[in-house]
């Protein structure tokens, strides 16, 4: 194993703290990366991994050195990408998280048309709405919607979409069309909790100025089309991107209220370590999702 693939193995154990997750991750036998740590501390004459049964983190000089690591295969693969046919042609494999209703919506329709641009990268897609270690679980981008909050993480912002507060037909029928936000503070709402099981928040733009605050809940939930369904059952109003509600505001089943003050759009963005150098395979996915966000809009 060249110095480079040591450098690879060392940097993986480190990020998954452990040298079977990294043996897994790599496709390597056990022994081969036990091994391969061995003759690296050997060759460094020093010691880079404090070892128990349970745990495996870096000494200070596997600190610095896994730092050093990192930038240099960065560089590396740079580099290489520059002046080989990967920068035309990326392949390899390719590990993305998608949050669910944005993946189904703007990116899986259309997965077979990245697949004719790029036949030679294998992807592995996860779907959901979790947080997710992009390091430790070896994904290469995601794509969230919201303001970014992790500084580990860049990205770029690949749309705005346009947000609406709406309740059920049968629901209006009965309590009535909010023409005001105070109005609106006497209703009875469907509440979203976030991945950090945090309640978000209703937000209004009114005389220019952001304005939150909560309703009495009908019921919490977790995941975008239960908050849809249980808006549809006429439990109360709810806030989110109008894309996910297109065909029940067209059919006349939701109402949008308070469109006047509605909020700022919420970002969508295509998220990376921030340690890492874009690789061909990375970028090529993210022009591609900002390329059908922007057809979308």
């Amino acid at each position: 194993m060249d110095r480079f693939d040591s450098m690879r193995v060392f940097v993986r154990i480190v990020e998954l703290k452990s040298f079977t997750k990294a043996a897994d991750d790599l496709q390597l036998p056990r022994a081969t990366v036990t091994h391969t740590i061995q003759q690296l501390e050997k060759r460094l004459g020093v010691r880079l991994l404090h070892r128990t049964t349970r745990h495996v983190s870096a000494t200070l000089d596997g600190d610095a050195y896994f730092h050093r690591c990192v930038q240099l295969l960065s560089d590396m693969e740079e580099t290489e990408s520059a002046f080989s046919q990967s920068s035309v042609r990326p392949k390899g494999k390719l590990r993305v998280d998608l949050q669910g209703t944005l993946g189904m919506h703007f990116v899986m329709p259309h997965i077979g048309r990245f697949f004719e641009l790029y036949p030679e990268i294998e992807l592995e897609i996860g779907m959901g709405d979790r947080l997710v270690d992009l390091v430790r679980e070896g994904i290469d981008c995601v794509l969230r919607a919201g303001e970014p909050r992790d500084s580990s993480m860049v990205g770029r912002r690949v749309a705005q979409l346009s947000q609406v507060t709406c309740a059920s037909a049968g629901y209006l029928a009965l309590h009535g069309k909010p023409r005001t936000v105070e109005e609106f503070r006497a209703h009875r709402a469907v509440n979203y909790a976030s991945a950090t099981g945090k309640v978000l928040p209703f937000e209004f733009i009114v005389d220019d100025q952001p304005r939150q605050f909560q309703l009495r809940a009908s019921a919490t939930v977790s995941h975008a089309d239960a908050y849809v369904a249980c808006c549809e059952a006429g439990l109360g109003f709810i806030q989110l991107p109008r894309y996910h509600v297109e065909r029940q505001l067209a059919e006349g089943s939701l109402c949008e209220v308070l469109a006047k003050y509605r909020p700022a759009p919420m970002p969508v963005s295509v998220l990376y370590p921030h340690q890492r150098q874009l690789s061909p395979r990375v970028r090529v996915f993210v022009d591609w999702v900002a390329e059908r966000m922007r057809q979308a809009h």
